[in-house]
C-alpha cells in the first residue's frame, strides 16, 4: 500500500520513479525538491539524484504519477497530474515550501494516456494541449488556447456514492438530471473513474466534474496539492472554475502535504450554480 492506504499497482511504482528522476534531473539548479502522492514526505533532488549538485533550485514540483491506476488492468484511460511552485528566495526547500496556496503555482499540467497521449499545460497565461506523435517521439501543439464552454451538458460524478453525498450535492445532481438547473441543459453522465480522463472530457466539452465529500470521507479523496490545485489552475486558465463547494480551491491553505478537499471543476456557470446550492441547502444536512 502507498501512504494513502491505497493498493499500489506495479505501474504506480515505476511511474513514480520516472517522475522523480525527470523532475529532479531536468537541469541543475531548477527543481530543488519533489513531493509525490505515492510517498509520505517530500524528497530533496540531491537525494533523488544521488548528487549534491542538485541540492538547490528555484522551484519545487508536486505530482500524482499515475491517476486512475485501477483502470490499468481494464485498459481504460489513466493520467499524470503535476504542479510547480517557486521556492522562497534564499531558503532551502523543505515541507513548508510545499504548503503554498494553489494561487501561487507557476505552472500546472496533466498527461492523459488514452486513444492518444495528450499533454495539457498552463504556465499562467492560458492553456494549450500537445499530442504525442509516437513514431517521432515528439509532442505537437494540437489544441491552442483551450477555452471551456461557459456551460456544458456533461456531469462526471461517481453516483454510486449518491446517498452519501451532502444534501446540496444531491439536490444539484437531481436538478441536472431533471433539466431544471439554471443552465437549462439536460445533462449526460460520463464517468471513467480517472480524474485526468473525466476532467479532460469536461474541459473540452463543458460541464462539471465532482468528487464531493461523503459521510465516510467528508473531505473527499482528492489531494489538494497533487490533484485539486493543478486541475483548478488549468480550469481557471481555460475560463472555467474550481471550488470546494464553499470557496475557490486555489485559495485553500494546505495544512499538510496529503491534505484532501472536496473538489468540483468545470464550466463557470455549472460551478457557480453548484456553489449556490451549497449556500442555500447546507443547513439541511444539520437537520438530518
Amino acid at each position: 500500500d502507498n501512504v494513502q492506504g491505497e493498493v499500489q499497482q506495479k505501474l504506480d511504482v515505476v511511474c513514480n520513479a520516472i517522475m522523480l528522476k525527470q523532475f529532479c534531473g531536468c537541469s541543475k539548479g531548477v527543481i530543488a525538491a519533489v513531493a509525490s502522492e505515492e510517498e509520505d514526505a517530500p524528497r530533496s533532488c540531491d537525494v533523488v539524484m544521488g548528487d549534491s549538485a542538485f541540492a538547490h533550485g528555484e522551484y519545487v514540483a508536486v505530482f500524482d504519477p499515475i491517476d486512475g491506476s485501477k483502470n490499468i488492468d481494464s485498459s481504460l484511460p489513466v493520467g499524470t497530474v503535476f504542479g510547480i511552485y517557486k521556492c522562497v528566495p534564499g531558503t532551502d526547500a523543505d515541507e513548508k515550501t510545499f504548503l503554498q496556496k494553489g494561487n501561487e503555482m507557476v505552472a500546472a499540467g496533466y498527461c492523459l494516456y488514452s486513444a492518444t497521449t495528450i499533454l495539457v499545460l498552463t504556465m499562467g497565461s492560458g492553456v494549450d494541449g500537445f499530442t504525442l506523435d509516437p513514431d517521432k517521439g515528439n509532442f505537437y501543439l494540437t489544441h491552442e488556447d483551450i477555452r471551456i464552454p461557459a456551460a456544458g451538458p456533461i456531469y462526471s460524478f461517481n453516483e454510486a456514492n449518491f446517498h452519501d453525498f451532502s444534501s446540496p450535492v444531491r439536490r444539484y445532481l437531481d436538478a441536472l438530471k431533471e433539466g431544471s438547473s439554471s443552465t437549462r441543459v439536460r445533462s449526460n453522465a460520463r464517468y471513467v473513474g480517472a480524474l485526468v480522463a473525466d476532467v479532460h472530457n469536461v474541459l473540452i466539452n463543458g460541464g462539471i466534474y465532482g468528487y464531493p465529500g461523503t459521510r465516510p470521507n467528508p473531505d473527499g479523496k482528492l489531494r489538494l496539492l497533487y490533484e485539486s490545485n493543478p486541475m483548478a489552475m488549468i480550469m481557471e486558465q481555460a475560463g472555467g472554475a474550481g471550488t470546494t463547494g464553499f470557496g475557490r480551491i486555489l485559495d485553500v491553505k494546505p495544512t499538510e502535504i496529503h491534505m484532501r478537499v472536496p473538489t468540483f471543476l468545470g464550466s463557470i456557470d455549472n460551478v457557480y450554480e453548484l456553489d449556490q446550492f451549497h449556500q442555500y441547502y447546507s443547513d439541511e444536512d444539520n437537520e438530518e
